[in-house]
């Protein structure tokens, strides 16, 4: 019989859905935020390479992943240690979900909410910028194959909630495809907002 330490990891579940203030603001941070999406994308690592990752000292890496697992973002993968001194941890979900009109009755909520969802933006902004800079030494069949814009429609509520709800579809279609590696892919980011202009 097997013992515990060699059983196979569970695999992430899809999704997890956030509605706890002090769970929202835990992602409302850049460190933490970055750490979670390299266990993401990237699969689960040890804290040393994470410290690397980041470029910060491997103590601040493991206090930020204790402070992600204690709201069950993050768990411990001592099945992957070569030693006893080694650390690694994975993700415990593939993505974070929330819904705004669930959040806004409850002040304490909204404001987490709203502080968490700015961290996202500012996040995905810097992605973006690194991505612009890095668009000098991309292949160029690669930059070919990319896209960004933006748009403007005048849609009735029910054009609206359709439309997005195809955006959700095709989104769901290639996350799908890609959710593991193969041969000839690399992550590939697609970021999109769809939302009635102020």
């Amino acid at each position: 019989m097997s013992s515990d330490s060699e059983q196979p990891a569970p695999e992430p579940a899809a999704s997890v859905t956030v509605t706890d203030p002090k769970s929202m603001r835990a992602l409302a941070h850049p460190l933490r935020l970055t750490l979670l999406g390299l266990l993401r994308s990237d699969g689960p690592a040890p804290v040393g390479r994470l410290a690397d990752a980041v470029d910060e000292a491997p103590g601040t890496v493991s206090y930020h992943l204790g402070t992600l697992a204690k709201w069950g973002y993050v768990v411990e993968a001592p099945e992957l240690a070569s030693d006893g001194r080694e650390r690694w941890w994975r993700a415990a979900h593939d993505t974070t979900h929330f819904e705004p009109l669930e959040l806004r009755d409850d002040p304490a909520r909204l404001a987490a909410s709203v502080a968490m969802r700015q961290m996202f933006l500012q996040h995905n902004l810097s992605e973006q910028l690194q991505a612009l800079e890095a668009e000098a030494t991309l292949e160029s069949e690669w930059l070919a194959a990319s896209s960004s814009g933006d748009f403007l429609a005048h849609l009735t509520l029910e054009e609206f909630a359709e439309m997005t709800g195809e955006f959700d579809a095709l989104v769901t279609k290639w996350w799908d495809r890609g959710r593991t590696t193969r041969e000839g892919t690399r992550v590939v980011r697609y970021l999109y907002n769809a939302f009635p202009r102020p």
